[in-house]
């Protein structure tokens, strides 16, 4: 009897097999609806994705068809295929991460560009990459790429384009995309000149009857999925965690740090000391409120903003239906300087035709523009609402400008806990951004401002932060008696918080402990020695053998971490050569963590005997070895 039923469960089971091939099969996607360029992203923050999108936005503009892809929703292995559609071009907007990793959403890609030895003989390719000079593995993803396709035969249309976020990334994108097109065309054998307009990519549909339950209010993923909180939890389904401690660390100055605890009970979340943890925050409510007033909207209407290509695998710009006042507080970024593009789409609206041009000049590529807009937007820190107040004839439709706004991104903080002491609480410490522009306008940090105001007061009910844990290679030795290093100053001691609890946890387990020194650095003893009564009573446990700190203006001369490292180098050179010593630096990567990297190779030099050339060597073994750890932010 029950080979009766076998074969209609194959045909089902081959059925759906075939139904999931279609829906992770890029190719066959884009020869059904006809579009010979893809451009896919590797996108921690957004940024490589909505740098994706704009490419393929102005391939429509030249008249070639092209999709964005998101490689974690694909079957990569397909890329060699690419060779069956004529004329065809993969693009590669590629953001490095961390210590030179991958994105999250390329992991997998990476790790077939790894594994495979398929030929792509055929394929047409070109690599725009998102660094950071600030960090040691500069634009290692972007580079990989484009030096990975070219060994597996494919053929490089335009040269790698490498952008750098220290500097404008924005600036280096539009440059490369200037050189880029000409190319693209040649290869396509089309005209090199393209349609000065702007196109739209969603069309606005009103809701006028629909029902509150079925909109969207903040959720990322699933539909009132905050009201429904349902396991395992991660970037699309956060948890909601509530904030059981909020409370400011620093004893004076003008500046504001805090430590806040997040209750995980009952989320099944794990984690371990040195991970990071992200979290989704809210934009300012006045902030909101002052753009639904210059735009002259009811915030509360309730709005679809649907593709205008049906086959694009993103429906919407963000989850909707939602309200505008829902997008411009959960979902889109309003508080970062404005991009070109949107300058470019945003100047159709100026009835002004000064103010049309200024718009205009900063979108085009001329060393004047380029001028002007670093200056005007870059420099001053320009928001929308900037833009908006400073141009006053600009009144555009808000459902375009929500189109153009890049999404509000999740914030990483460094974990400053240990799962083995806190396992049903992430630690987290945050020094509250906060200055005035060059414009006169005050800018607030939008997740440190946020979370500042998630006071917890007796009676009420507990304020909640959605979050979710992301791993990170930043790891105690699995030896607890190995030696361990660590350098963090300001805020950049919070993983470091973890990893002495644990290894006071690991000191109570009865295992033996290898030295553990700190080196913090702050402004004044008596102002912002944060955590000072925790890390001096571990001190007097002995579970931190050696603390470290350096008071940069307590003197006349400012010290820092740095000079106190080159103070023990004899003891600091002994563990680490002799005693396999792990070094870890958390914090600023635009400076600190650069002098602290030249301190480690002087101390090589002086006390080790090497050149200049071995420390950086012996350093950059380290490095490979795992024994030399950053997690550093700029």
């Amino acid at each position: 009897m029950g080979c009766m039923f076998s074969l209609p469960q194959d045909r089902v089971a081959a059925a759906e097999r075939a139904v999931t091939m279609q829906e992770t099969s890029f190719i066959e996607k884009m020869k059904k609806t006809t579009r010979n360029v893809i451009v896919f992203y590797g996108s921690q923050t957004g940024t490589a994705e909505e740098f994706a999108n704009r490419l393929v936005k102005d391939a429509q503009r030249y008249g070639i068809k092209g999709m964005v892809a998101d490689p974690e929703e694909y079957d990569m292995s397909e890329l060699p295929r690419l060779r069956e559609i004529d004329s065809s071009l993969a693009v590669f907007c590629m953001a490095t991460y961390g210590e030179g990793e991958p994105t999250d959403n390329a992991q997998d890609f990476y790790d077939w560009m790894q594994m495979t030895d398929d030929s792509l003989e055929g394929v047409h390719f070109a690599v725009f990459g998102l660094g950071n000079k600030t960090y040691d593995h500069y634009n290692a993803m972007g580079t990989y790429t484009d030096k990975r396709l070219a060994e597996l035969g494919a053929t490089r249309i335009f040269d790698l384009g490498l952008g750098d976020d220290d500097g404008n990334l924005e600036e280096d994108f539009i440059s490369w995309k200037g050189q880029f097109w000409p190319a693209v065309c040649e290869f396509f054998g089309v005209q090199a000149t393209q349609e000065e307009c702007s196109i739209r990519q969603f069309e606005l549909v009103v809701h006028s009857d629909v029902n509150m339950n079925e909109v969207y209010t903040g959720e990322l993923g699933r539909l009132l999925s905050f009201q429904d909180q349902k396991p395992p939890f991660d970037a699309k389904n956060p948890f909601l965690a509530p904030v059981a401690i909020n409370r400011k660390l620093n004893k004076g100055g003008s500046r504001h740090l805090m430590h806040l605890e997040l209750d995980i009970s009952g989320s099944k979340i794990r984690y371990d000391a040195g991970d990071h943890v992200a979290v989704y925050p809210m934009n300012d409510v006045p902030l909101v409120n002052r753009l639904g007033e210059r735009l002259g909207v009811d915030l509360d209407t309730v709005i679809t903003l649907k593709n205008l290509d049906e086959e694009a695998n993103k429906k919407h710009p963000f989850p909707c239906p939602t309200t505008y006042r829902a997008a411009l507080t959960h979902y889109l970024d309003i508080t970062s300087p404005l991009h070109t593009n949107v300058l470019f789409d945003l100047s159709q609206y100026a009835s002004d035709p000064e103010e049309k041009e200024i718009l205009r000049k900063m979108a085009c590529s001329s060393s004047e523009g380029k001028a002007l807009y670093h200056s005007w937007v870059v420099e001053s820190e320009r928001n929308i609402l900037a833009v908006l107040e400073d141009l006053p004839s600009l009144r555009p439709p808000i459902d375009h400008l929500c189109e153009l706004l890049p999404r509000l991104q999740a914030r990483y903080y460094s974990i400053a806990s240990s799962a083995k002491v806190h396992p049903s609480s992430i630690h987290i410490c945050v020094v509250v951004l906060e200055y005035t522009t060059k414009t006169g306008r005050v800018f607030k940090g939008v997740a440190t401002n946020w979370l500042k105001d998630k006071v917890v007061t007796d009676g009420s009910p507990r304020p909640t932060v959605p979050m979710y844990v992301r791993k990170s290679q930043f790891r105690l030795p699995f030896r607890a008696s190995t030696p361990v290093i660590m350098i963090g100053p300001g805020t950049g001691i919070a993983p470091f918080m973890g990893f002495i609890q644990e290894r006071a946890w690991q000191k109570e387990q009865g295992k033996e402990t290898g030295e553990a020194i700190l080196y913090f650095g702050c402004r004044h003893r008596n102002e912002d020695f944060i955590y000072q009564e925790e890390l001096e009573e571990f001190e007097k446990a002995g579970v931190l053998t050696q603390l470290h700190v350096a008071f940069s203006r307590d003197q006349e001369h400012k010290v820092y971490v740095q000079h106190l490292l080159k103070q023990s180098k004899d003891h600091l050179w002994k563990l680490i050569h002799s005693s396999n010593a792990h070094i870890y630096v958390c914090g600023d990567a635009r400076n600190m963590a650069r002098d602290v990297h030249a301190a480690f190779h002087e101390i090589a030099e002086e006390v080790g005997g090497l050149t200049h050339t071995q420390a950086v060597d012996y350093f950059q073994r380290l490095m490979t070895k795992g024994r030399y750890s950053q997690d550093v932010w700029s």
